[in-house]
């Protein structure tokens, strides 16, 4: 095991070594590790004292050589929940690039070794050529079933495409590996990087349904353990035969492009409905549209931005009540925010006809950004 992951500064933050994040635990989990040992392994693999705390309020702490530091747990650790009540954190002054996995790996570690329970699989790391052989345009359907099976994937099998992107600047075959390996009911995915995009292949041991059900309980999941829910957008493509994974990639990239970090991360292309006629519009001709013109002006301050976003949570919700408690702010507060945005774009978002033209003009401004 020693072999297999020491040191994270010897490998690059991207999808290869999300992998063998995710491996490094899941061996600590399959060969039974101890909790201390668990945690010195944390500790020697991000180089830097690590600490999990039982739900009965006692603590495991290590550095990376093994020892107890000396020192106390200083106020800027990083940490993650595990649930019931305990905690798992990295004590450094500002995370890794990395930190994000390993602290939810760290987690699912304790929590598996506390209760004894199966471990997910860790994604598999596709070959970049066979995905885009099998989601390209040009390749005959011959050399798309080679490429399925060389894949250990089902020619003949419902297949389903899932798009992983990010807003942050992260690697989007990290983010889409930390997540498939969250998703416990997802069958083995087989990751590629495809442009700014993951791609992911998957065909369903159960109902296509479960593919989405699971994906959005993994990132409730990783929302309820960490105080931040990350950048993480995810478009689903319909379920389609193997031969025909284009076409289900590319309505998870068209999905994708809908998707909101933390408010809206997984959007399905068949729940879109008419909306996918707004993403066949050119970029440029939905910037330039006056509505999301003036909405891009407001924007433009850290204070017109948090008018949008309460704009966003508004048109989403429905009721300005429900965009307090999704904002977590006061009524009163948003109350003041849409009427700055009223004011900005000379609506009154008490009219149906309005709301809507609001709806649309948020819509358009976001596939233009990711056009």
């Amino acid at each position: 095991m020693k072999g297999l992951l020491l040191r994270l500064s010897a490998v690059d933050a991207d999808a290869e070594a999300a992998v063998r994040v995710i491996a490094y635990f899941d061996e600590l989990v399959a060969h039974r590790a101890s909790l201390p040992d668990l945690v010195r392994s944390a500790a020697a693999l991000a180089e830097c004292p690590a600490g999990l705390r039982h739900e009965n309020g006692s603590d495991l702490r290590f550095g990376p050589d093994g020892t107890v530091p000396a020192e106390p747990e200083p106020p800027t650790a990083v940490s993650s929940a595990v649930e019931p009540g305990g905690r798992v954190w990295l004590e450094r002054p500002a995370p890794g690039p990395l930190d994000d996995l390993v602290l939810e790996r760290f987690a699912i570690a304790a929590r598996l070794l506390a209760r004894p329970g199966p471990a997910a699989a860790a994604p598999h790391l596709a070959d970049p050529a066979l995905v885009e052989l099998v989601l390209g345009e040009q390749a005959a359907d011959e050399d798309r079933a080679r490429a399925l099976v060389l894949l250990g994937l089902a020619a003949g099998k419902a297949l389903r495409v899932v798009a992983v992107g990010t807003e942050d600047g992260g690697d989007p075959g990290a983010a889409a590996v930390a997540l498939m390996a969250r998703g416990g009911a997802l069958p083995t995915a087989r990751v590629a990087v495809v442009g700014d995009v993951a791609a992911v292949l998957l065909q369903p041991r159960e109902g296509a349904g479960a593919v989405v059900t699971s994906l959005r309980a993994a990132l409730a999941e990783r929302a309820r353990e960490r105080s931040a829910t990350g950048s993480v957008r995810v478009g689903v493509g319909d379920p389609v035969d193997g031969l025909e994974a284009r076409r289900s990639w590319l309505q998870a990239r068209l999905a994708e492009r809908f998707a909101v970090p933390g408010a809206e991360p997984v959007i399905v292309h068949d729940e879109l409905g008419s909306l996918t006629l707004l993403a066949e519009l050119p970029p440029e001709r939905l910037r330039a549209q006056s509505d999301v013109r003036a909405l891009d002006d407001l924007a433009a301050t850290p204070a017109g931005a948090a008018d949008v976003a309460t704009l966003e949570a508004f048109c989403r919700t429905g009721s300005l009540r429900q965009a307090a408690l999704a904002l977590h702010r006061h009524h009163s507060s948003v109350a003041g925010r849409l009427a700055h945005v009223e004011d900005a774009l000379g609506l009154r978002l008490d009219d149906p006809g309005d709301r809507f033209r609001a709806r649309l003009a948020l819509l358009a401004r976001r596939l233009a950004a990711r056009g």
